[in-house]
């Protein structure tokens, strides 16, 4: 999954994976969590440095990133730290694909993201903008509509690779909107603002910060965020469900978790220093920047994210006939 479907991916190349050789007993583990950590912790990332680096300043100990590439959205790597010893010693980055979309879309992802894992506490969200080439003659998502209704054909739409968030946004919004859409799935959120600033795609959703630079020359008009809320870095900008689609809610989620059965005070320890690393100004500044808005949680508010999500996606992919691979 090297591609910048998200800001998860403009944040990281790749799904990464460490697990640690001896696998302690579970009485082992708990005696453990007394003196947490004592050890450096190795984290499996998309995540942005600035707060990996606030938690091992708070945690006295290093979190140490390892890439490995991981195929199929992440839920490879996300497979394999399941099965990682529930220590707190092997934490891992899970968002919508991994841990809402994946499991329906990939045949045999190995884990069940409500019982393999324990939620440690959210870090963002980052929601996607509908986009349109400037000749396009639509400066409103009720205009765009009106457009794709009267098409003979069903409307090409681009999307960062077939089901990320991204192309989930557009099958949700056909689904509302009551439109066709002919799916264009490019390689990535560089390449589709490439194609749509050179007029190949008219209309494409495509994460902020990627999308900023053909924004800012003129080249595609922004005419709506995916997101229920109003982005930080586009204030002025209306949601689409302002714009005459009511609930619509697509955003990539993303936030830490450990493997099912790791000891409550661990668990409480790693969501005190993301919580606290959250709560620093240069943090939020920073996931701001990069298209993101902080959402710290408890575990049990993750938790509950997690389970939202894998609803609302599940039904949406059923709805739209999307192949399982």
């Amino acid at each position: 999954m090297a591609q910048r479907e998200t800001l998860i991916s403009a944040l990281a190349a790749a799904i990464l994976l460490a697990i640690q050789p001896d696998m302690p007993t579970a009485v082992s583990v708990a005696m453990a969590a007394d003196n947490y950590p004592t050890r450096p912790i190795v984290l499996v990332i998309p995540l942005a440095r600035a707060v990996t680096d606030k938690m091992s300043a708070a945690l006295g100990q290093r979190i140490v990133i390892e890439n490995r590439n991981a195929g199929a959205s992440g839920t490879v790597g996300t497979r394999e730290v399941a099965r990682a010893a529930p220590d707190g010693y092997t934490i891992i980055l899970g968002y919508t694909s991994t841990l809402a979309t994946g499991p329906h879309i990939f045949s045999n992802v190995g884990y069940d993201p409500r019982k393999d894992f324990a939620p440690l506490g959210l870090i963002a969200s980052a929601p996607a903008l509908l986009l349109v080439h400037r000749d396009l003659q639509v400066h409103t998502v009720g205009e765009l509509v009106a457009l794709m209704k009267a098409a003979k054909e069903p409307y090409q739409v681009a999307t960062p690779g077939a089901g990320t968030v991204n192309y989930l946004a557009s099958v949700l919004f056909a689904q509302q909107a009551g439109v066709q859409v002919q799916q264009i799935i490019e390689k990535g959120s560089n390449p589709l603002i490439t194609d749509m600033m050179g007029g190949f795609v008219k209309v494409g959703f495509n994460p902020i910060p990627v999308s900023r630079p053909a924004l800012d020359g003129g080249y595609v008009r922004a005419l709506a965020v995916t997101s229920s809320k109003h982005s930080s870095l586009m204030p002025a900008l209306p949601t689409l469900a302002e714009s005459g689609l009511p609930g619509f809610d697509a955003t990539l989620t993303y936030g830490l978790l450990a493997p099912a059965g790791t000891p409550r005070p661990i668990i409480e320890r790693l969501n005190h220093e993301l919580r606290a690393a959250l709560a620093s100004d240069e943090v939020r500044a920073r996931i701001i920047a990069e298209g993101g808005e902080p959402e710290p949680t408890t575990p049990e508010q993750h938790a509950a994210v997690i389970d939202q999500e894998e609803l609302k996606w599940s039904t949406v992919i059923r709805a739209a006939g999307i192949e399982v691979r």
